[in-house]
């Protein structure tokens, strides 16, 4: 999951969307869900209200014989309704009262088949026992503007959540009691809301993939076309289009990538102006040298100049290489060392190439075949034998040029691919060279 999320945009975006949903949404359940439970309580205060008005003048319009039968018509799973001649109890035992009938299944010779479910019998036995202390132990007397009838009435709450109770005195003095709950309400990780946040996620997941798509294009864009720089290959410009962000940075590296040319072909024509404009003084400097009389002086002017002539040339060769364009493709890297260790063999020299898989590579062919035989060449010549293999490591590919010599100390590796950098202590078999030939277009090539 962490190599997922520190690789790809899209799941950063995600999961950014899915925690700005979830905390959306609670805010939005923090805020609502107290108004909703106070607006379904008002509603069904007002219908209990009415139901109950209306039942006390049904009451009071019917002989005594049938106000059992009319109760019990009366009665729904969340309302009970009874009468009592003996006076109105206190608002505390006539809780308890109201609770225990709530919980009465209703009659079966009235209602066949209704009854008060288990769990709603336990959800109420739940709100019996868990009911507050703080609930007031007496009654409240009703505002006129809040009971339909002109009878005194009275009220009461049976817990924190949806349980009300209501009393009203009758003409003959007895008193209608009303008790009203219904089971607890579902939570909020209901299935319809449960459905309805995976549908919100998944839609916005969609659009975050899509979104982050748009971005990392870009980008991926570019880190590719900087790869493709930092090889030396020949790139077009990155399109300079998207949001303003993106756009500059297209447009930085195109500019990059203008100046580092223009900086290139200004070293290599001037690399190519000092290394022509040398041949006149020093092809007349030979010639001088050929009038010393001092034999011993004269072999070691010629030999300087001849060192000179020769790091000149090449200057200008590694200055026309530098201006020599060549594509980049793909070739299979075996082959292409394979046929350079096959040719050098044919010319007599100790070559070995050990075969190994197939490995495509898009390079530069021919700088990278002149590089690989510059060093072949330098195992030959100081380490008598060169031993060639290529091998895929598992981020890069090497080209391993093993021989016998004394080999190049640790701290001149990386100095070995400058131009003209040459290890003469552990070269001392010879004099001359201009180092090991990886600067002639093939320092590019370095992974």
């Amino acid at each position: 999951m962490m190599s997922l999320w520190t690789r790809s945009l899209a799941a950063r975006f995600i999961c950014f969307t899915l925690l700005s949903l979830v905390l959306s949404q609670a805010v939005v359940f923090l805020i609502s869900w107290d108004e909703h439970g106070q607006a379904i309580r008002k509603a069904a205060k007002g219908e209990m209200f009415s139901r109950c008005g209306s039942l006390a003048r049904v009451l009071e319009a019917t002989p005594q014989s049938l106000q059992t039968d009319i109760l019990n018509a009366s009665n729904t799973s969340s309302a009970r309704h009874w009468i009592s001649t003996n006076g109105l109890k206190d608002a505390s035992a006539w809780r308890e009262e109201a609770w225990e009938r709530l919980s009465q299944p209703l009659p079966r010779v009235s209602f066949p088949g209704h009854s008060v479910p288990t769990e709603v019998k336990q959800d109420f036995a739940r709100n019996a026992a868990n009911s507050s202390s703080a609930l007031s132990s007496h009654w409240i007397d009703l505002k006129p503007e809040s009971w339909p009838l002109s009878r005194p009435a009275k009220f009461l709450y049976l817990d924190d959540a949806t349980g009300m109770g209501l009393a009203v005195q009758l003409a003959n003095g007895a008193w209608l009691n009303t008790a009203f709950a219904k089971p607890a309400q579902d939570g909020f990780w209901t299935s319809k809301s449960t459905l309805a946040l995976g549908l919100s996620a998944l839609s916005l997941s969609i659009i975050a993939v899509f979104a982050a798509r748009g971005i990392a294009q870009p980008l991926r864009r570019l880190a590719v076309a900087a790869e493709a720089l930092g090889r030396g290959q020949e790139i077009v410009p990155l399109p300079e289009t998207g949001p303003d962000d993106i756009r500059r940075t297209a447009e930085a590296f195109n500019r990059m990538q203008a100046r580092l040319h223009r900086f290139v072909d200004d070293r290599t024509k001037m690399l190519a102006a000092i290394g022509h404009d040398l041949r006149t003084p020093l092809t007349s400097l030979r010639l001088r040298a050929e009038f010393v009389r001092d034999e011993d002086v004269r072999e070691k002017m010629l030999s300087t100049i001849t060192e000179i002539q020769t790091m000149t040339e090449a200057t200008l060769a590694f200055a026309r290489q530098d201006s020599t364009v060549e594509n980049t493709r793909a070739v299979d890297l075996s082959a292409l060392v394979e046929s350079l260790c096959d040719d050098l063999a044919e010319l007599g020299h100790d070559v070995s190439f050990s075969n190994g898989q197939k490995i495509g590579y898009s390079c530069r062919p021919d700088a990278l075949r002149r590089a690989c035989r510059n060093l072949v060449e330098n195992a030959i010549r100081y380490g008598e034998r060169a031993r060639v293999s290529v091998e895929r490591r598992a981020d890069t590919i090497e080209i391993i040029v093993s021989d016998d010599g004394p080999g190049i100390p640790d701290g001149a590796r990386e100095q070995v691919f400058t131009p003209f950098f040459r290890i003469e202590n552990s070269r001392n078999r010879e004099t001359g060279g201009v180092g090991l030939g990886l600067s002639y277009g093939a320092g590019t090539q370095r992974p």
